[in-house]
């Protein structure tokens, strides 16, 4: 099965999940809007194109499928390539778990677009101030703490009790808020999510993809951005 990856090129993002997943598996796959150009994906998002209909990148067609939202992706992905638990409701769980990883994605890109996607940083660096120190103080805290519990409960190196597209998620999390939040990230205690993520670095596919250039460094397009006057 050969897959067609749908993201924008030049940032990360949240086709890097999906990206992270693929690579890990082994899987052949087309980055396509790094191949062929962003403008590919217009005929989906018009609605040009037969099969489901994205809202938005990142989506995988596979066949005829067309699966978008970065959580859907990985739930059709997980067990035909081995990253997800064989039972239905342990399957559950690694859906739910990559759901509040989604939400906490989105409380990302929330504090430099507080107010509007459609606005420059700079024209809401007030709110986005304001929004990154609740982030700091008090989001990033409860959402990482709540994800070590979730890997003590799971025996320490997996929040499933076996490798997942879980792990990989969490180990783009951990990458992407140390760069984004650096000071704040320095002062959490997370040893179980620390050694997941220096453990999914090491797995032999994961480690050609990152030093690859396929893997687009963090940048200040993407959802993790680095804006030190954010970082409390």
């Amino acid at each position: 099965m050969s897959y067609r990856l749908y993201y924008w090129t030049g940032l990360q993002g949240r086709g890097e999940f999906v990206r992270l997943c693929l690579e890990d598996a082994g899987a052949a796959y087309t980055d396509v809007a790094r191949e062929e150009g962003d403008e590919v994906m217009t005929a989906f998002l018009e609605g040009n194109q037969e099969g489901a209909l994205p809202f938005a990148p990142p989506f995988l067609t596979s066949g005829r499928l067309v699966i978008a939202q970065v959580a859907n992706i990985l739930q059709y992905l997980g067990p035909r390539h081995g990253l997800a638990p064989e039972s239905e409701s342990r399957r559950l769980y690694a859906h739910q778990l990559q759901l509040t990883i989604t939400d906490l994605v989105a409380e990302v890109h929330d504090t430099h677009h507080p107010i509007s996607t459609e606005q420059y940083y700079e024209d809401q660096r007030a709110e986005a101030k304001r929004r990154a120190k609740d982030f700091c103080e008090s989001r990033i805290p409860k959402f990482l703490g709540y994800f070590e519990q979730v890997l003590e409960r799971g025996g320490g190196k997996h929040p499933l009790r076996e490798h997942s597209y879980v792990d990989l998620s969490l180990f783009q999390v951990m990458a992407g808020l140390d760069y984004a939040f650096p000071k704040t990230m320095a002062r959490q205690n997370l040893p179980l999510l620390r050694e997941l993520a220096r453990r999914v670095a090491d797995r032999p596919n994961i480690a050609a993809y990152l030093a690859s250039e396929r893997r687009v460094p963090f940048n200040t397009n993407g959802i993790f951005r680095h804006y030190p006057e954010l970082d409390g």
